[in-house]
């Protein structure tokens, strides 16, 4: 945006500063009307912001100011953390994400090992997973799927820049043993069942 933002630029900044969550353009619509054209007041308003200490940034539909990426360690605090995700809850979340929408028997039949209620419980006091309806199947199971929470805290723009499995190895997120299963079952063709603990953390 050049020069100075106009007043209809001027309101979404404002609406944006002073939510306190991400907002949709319908959300922003209802504070600022649909008196300008509001994806490029977006657009202006992220280039403007750009270098600087704070970032508009947009994140599964949702637009929210945060601090630039490389400034997030002087606001870091120490704190005690009441509850920490247990490896069950990880995975669990890990597997509706890349295969949301999904229900409990699903996610059982991934993991190879029954779902605690608490685990999904967990995952929705974080905001992060949500349900989303039931499948038309018998028993028309409860399905599940991530929130706009869980992009913006992981800093994902949607489900597409989720990492892949090369992404993960060449992290070194990948559990040894699993890639030590992996490598196995790739000459095989077979399958496992994975045995950790699922008790919360």
């Amino acid at each position: 945006m050049i020069g100075e933002p106009d007043d209809f630029a001027r309101a979404v900044e404002a609406a944006l500063f002073a939510s306190d969550q991400p907002l949709s353009l319908g959300q922003l619509r209802q504070h600022v009307g649909e008196g300008g054209d509001l994806p490029a007041a977006l657009a202006g308003l992220a280039a403007d912001y750009a270098g600087r200490g704070v970032n508009l940034v947009e994140r599964g539909g949702r637009w929210h100011f945060q601090t630039a990426a490389d400034l997030a360690h002087i606001l870091r605090q120490e704190r005690d953390e009441p509850r920490r995700l247990s490896r069950a809850a990880m995975e669990t979340l890990a597997i509706i994400a890349y295969h949301e929408p999904v229900s409990r028997a699903e996610i059982e039949a991934i993991r190879g090992v029954q779902v605690a209620k608490g685990t999904l419980d967990v995952l929705m006091e974080a905001g992060w997973v949500q349900p989303a309806g039931r499948r038309e199947a018998p028993g028309r199971p409860l399905i599940y799927a991530t929130t706009p929470d869980f992009l913006s805290h992981f800093g994902l723009s949607s489900r597409r820049d989720l990492p892949g499995i090369d992404d993960l190895r060449a992290a070194g997120l990948l559990d040894p043993i699993d890639l030590a299963m992996e490598e196995a079952l790739a000459g095989t063709g077979g399958q496992y069942v994975v045995e950790n603990d699922d008790e919360e953390a």
